[in-house]
Formats: C-alpha cells, sequence, structure tokens
C-alpha cells in the first residue's frame, strides 16, 4: 500500500529533483506542507523534517473527474519527504491501493498510470540532487 524509496539527500536536497520530476512527468507541484514547521507554531517539536507534496497531473484529474466527481475525495496526489539517518524517505500511498479501497474503481486504469508516473518521480528524485 506504501511505495517508499530512501535517499542519501536530505529533505532539502530531494526538494528541486522532485519538482523537477514532477514537470517531466506532466505533474504540477500544487501545495509544499512543512509539517515540521506547522506543528512548531501549534508549540510541538516533531524532531525530524517532514513535508506534504499535493501534486496533480491536470489531464488525469479532469478525466476522473469527469467520470465521477467523488473522485476529488482522492485528489490531489500526494508524496511525502521525511529526514531519516543522513537522508531522506519519500513515500506514497499507491493510488490504486486508495481507488480500490474507496470502491472508486471506474477510471480504468487512470490510476494505474498516474501511479506508474509517481513511483517514476520518486525513484529519480531519490538518486538525484
Amino acid at each position: 500500500m506504501i511505495y517508499q524509496k530512501q535517499s542519501r539527500y536530505s529533505v532539502d536536497e530531494v526538494d528541486g529533483p522532485l519538482r523537477a520530476a514532477a514537470a517531466r512527468h506532466k505533474f504540477g507541484v500544487l501545495n509544499v506542507l512543512d509539517l515540521r514547521a506547522t506543528l512548531r507554531n501549534k508549540g510541538m517539536d516533531l524532531g525530524h523534517e517532514a513535508r506534504v507534496y499535493d501534486i496533480c497531473n491536470p489531464q488525469a484529474a479532469a478525466q476522473a473527474l469527469g467520470e465521477n466527481p467523488v473522485v476529488a475525495t482522492l485528489l490531489p496526489c500526494r508524496i511525502a519527504v521525511s529526514s531519516s539517518g543522513e537522508g531522506s524517505v519519500i513515500a506514497m500511498v499507491h493510488p490504486t491501493d486508495l481507488f480500490a479501497a474507496s470502491g472508486l474503481e471506474t477510471t480504468g486504469s487512470l490510476a494505474a498510470d498516474v501511479e506508474r508516473e509517481l513511483v517514476a518521480m520518486i525513484d529519480e528524485a531519490a538518486v538525484s540532487s
């Protein structure tokens, strides 16, 4: 259900390559949630870096939403990057598993296609800097 890849690069060092990989795969980064900073502002210390990247392929999103507007509950796709030892871990929940768990299976191979792109993005970002 979770796909993850260890990287020798820090969370900060993974940021640029992840954004570049998303662009190469025709996805855009919509937002980055810095969980460590958010929790720090609430008076809690997470103790490590943790960011969540909301990413989207507009064509895939439009197709999925056109087939079933309730798909919006699963959008956008998310990739998490957290510090781990001297590097980081880049991870996501498999879109095919999210769709299966939700009962929203009307999108045919779209979830699998998006999943392949996300795995490729993670793999590329994990080895680049």
